[in-house]
């Protein structure tokens, strides 16, 4: 397969970024549907992880902005991977920001990105996920969630609070995006007195939501890789002491540093693919040393190898997710990825 989207690649890479992303996806629906992923497809690698009292097939995952609405949902899990996240969904529509809103930078192997969380809403995004044969047959499903752009940062918390309502039953985890650059003042929401009134809220929602369904979802946090040590550390406390039962690592970078130069490197918004990697480790180190085991950490961030997924598992992290590395590598990652990590 890698050879098939080595031929393939040029061509997507003419095409305006946003544009190849949809028509790839739509592709791949058609051939999930006419069951060819599974004639060209090698056989997903079962390597079963538990954590958070859940068992992933394997520990490498989707991670969140590839399939914001959950529209392709049994295609992407006939790739290979162990679970997918989908979102980040808002409690009501939203067109996101102005396009262009998507580049690439391909000496980097990297992209930047002002998507903007656009999305359907997330009422229109629980019903897709219950069509899916993935939900229907078990498959791990992540629901990755945010606040609208309309809302007002001090009104963060009802967005959030709605948002878990309407996924609550459907998700096998619930991830709260607090970290996305592309959301004004969303990254203001990882500061102490915000994020310690966010986490409260968010606690005392899931114990009432947990009452209802009885059962008690995990609720997992997504955070920037631009914060230093004394950040993190603040963060990991107010993970276990509001009983957070996982945390992302990383979100998109704003710095420019490894791509100054190049073209579109100036533009806005976060940057994701080789260029976050070492940053991304260096977070999940930080946050394994206050952690220890009382935490686990999902690592994401420049994985292009399952030589770099090996990095982020001995940087901390017990599962990962990719995201970038699938545009410049295609879908043989995923299978490339879990192997380097079954036989770590």
């Amino acid at each position: 397969m890698i050879d098939r989207y080595s031929l393939l690649r040029p061509w997507l890479f003419c095409l305006d970024p946003e544009q190849a992303h949809n028509l790839t996806l739509s592709n791949l629906d058609r051939a999930q549907r006419w069951g060819l992923l599974e004639r060209f497809l090698t056989k997903p690698v079962l390597d079963p992880h538990t954590i958070c009292g859940i068992t992933f097939p394997n520990p490498v995952g989707l991670a969140a902005g590839l399939d914001k609405d959950g529209k392709h949902i049994d295609a992407l899990a006939a790739l290979g991977f162990g679970f997918l996240e989908i979102g980040t969904v808002t409690p009501r529509p939203q067109a996101g920001n102005p396009k262009p809103r998507m580049f690439r930078l391909t000496e980097a192997q990297a992209i930047i990105n002002r998507m903007g969380f656009n999305n359907d809403g997330v009422e229109a995004c629980v019903a897709r996920v219950r069509r899916s044969q993935f939900w229907q047959k078990g498959g791990v499903l992540g629901m990755n969630i945010g606040k609208n752009a309309s809302t007002p940062i001090e009104d963060a918390a009802s967005d959030y609070i709605l948002a878990m309502e309407a996924v609550y039953e459907i998700a096998s985890y619930i991830t709260v995006n607090i970290s996305s650059p592309n959301t004004q003042n969303l990254r203001a929401l990882q500061g102490e007195e915000m994020l310690r009134s966010l986490l409260g809220d968010l606690d005392e929602a899931r114990k009432r939501l947990s009452d209802r369904y009885g059962v008690h979802k995990p609720l997992f946090l997504k955070i920037a890789p631009d914060l230093d040590a004394t950040d993190l550390h603040l963060i990991a406390d107010l993970l276990i002491e509001f009983g957070i039962d996982a945390i992302i690592a990383t979100n998109t970078t704003i710095s420019r540093d490894r791509v100054q130069g190049m073209n579109h490197g100036g533009e806005a918004g976060g940057l994701s693919g080789a260029p976050v990697r070492a940053v991304s480790n260096q977070v999940i180190k930080t946050l394994k040393a206050r952690l220890g085991n009382n935490l686990p950490i999902i690592g994401v961030g420049g994985i292009l190898s399952g030589a770099d997924a090996r990095e982020k598992i001995m940087a901390g992290a017990s599962l990962v997710q990719l995201y970038t590395g699938l545009i410049y590598r295609g879908p043989d990652l995923v299978n490339e990825c879990a192997k380097a990590l079954r036989q770590s």
